[in-house]
């Protein structure tokens, strides 16, 4: 189970620095999310993966650790809003521009070609 989670925690992250490579506002979005998604999943595995283990101590012998659930839990609702700034940025630029690059040139595309 464990190796399952690396490699899907690193297949995020490879994802997601593929997509904030890119040169359009939409991929480097989606990339952040998958880079955000990578992060959450890290954090959750990191409280360790038991079952049937009740995170109130005296309860059970081996009690799970609650915070990392509430570190991903305000994760989420940091990067649910970091999003949406982040795409009413991008349609902000693309009402601005007319085009949504991320290489600071102005102008349409048609004029740089």
């Amino acid at each position: 189970m464990e190796l399952f989670f690396a490699l899907t925690i690193g297949l995020l992250t490879a994802v997601g620095t593929y997509l904030m490579l890119r040169l359009r506002s939409f991929p480097v979005i989606l990339g952040l999310t998958f880079l955000s998604y990578a992060v959450n999943l890290f954090l959750f595995t990191a409280g360790r993966l038991k079952t049937a283990a009740a995170p109130i101590v005296g309860t059970t012998e081996a009690p799970s650790d609650p915070l990392p659930q509430a570190l991903v839990l305000t994760a989420i609702v940091i990067s649910f809003g970091m999003t949406a700034v982040m795409v009413m940025m991008a349609l902000g630029s693309y009402l601005e521009l007319g085009h949504d690059r991320t290489d600071a040139k102005t102008g349409t595309p048609e004029d740089q070609a």
